[in-house]
């Protein structure tokens, strides 16, 4: 029995590998598409990017893919952080850790929740990057799974 309920609180990692052309050609729609399931499921979410610009292109982005949706989001460092549902974080700005990240940069991230997403495009020298990091969740005791999108 005991050995179940560590099965259930592993942490997960999950690649979303970039297949289909919708993807590909920009990226940042699946993180949009991921963020939407996330918030519809009541799961506060970080967004950690890469830097500063990605995290604007993100921010407007979330604004802009679908005039049916609203998803409550900000950049981090305001005092509104902590009631936001998903919360965009470049690099440099500390935040509490959720339960769902949706990690953009090319290391794992020091801290986390129950799950995190990985967003991977098309690109080999993206692949190469998320192969390490497939590694590291797993030495860090993560059950990892792949998605092709």
């Amino acid at each position: 029995m005991a050995q179940n309920q560590h099965a259930a609180t592993m942490p997960r990692a999950d690649f979303y590998l970039i297949a289909k052309p919708r993807f590909s050609e920009q990226p940042l729609l699946l993180v949009c598409e991921l963020a939407r399931k996330a918030f519809a499921a009541q799961q506060p979410t970080l967004i950690l990017t890469r830097d500063f610009t990605q995290a604007e292109a993100l921010d407007e982005l979330l604004w802009a893919f679908d005039d049916d949706t609203f998803i409550p989001h900000q950049l981090a460092g305001d005092d509104d952080d902590e009631h936001t549902a998903v919360l965009i974080v470049p690099p440099g700005i500390d935040t509490a850790t959720r339960a769902l990240t949706i990690n953009l940069r090319e290391q794992c991230p020091q801290s986390y929740g129950d799950r995190i997403l990985e967003v991977v495009a098309a690109d080999p020298a993206e692949r190469e990057g998320s192969r390490l990091r497939w590694r590291e969740y797993q030495r860090l005791g993560f059950e990892v799974n792949k998605f092709d999108m």
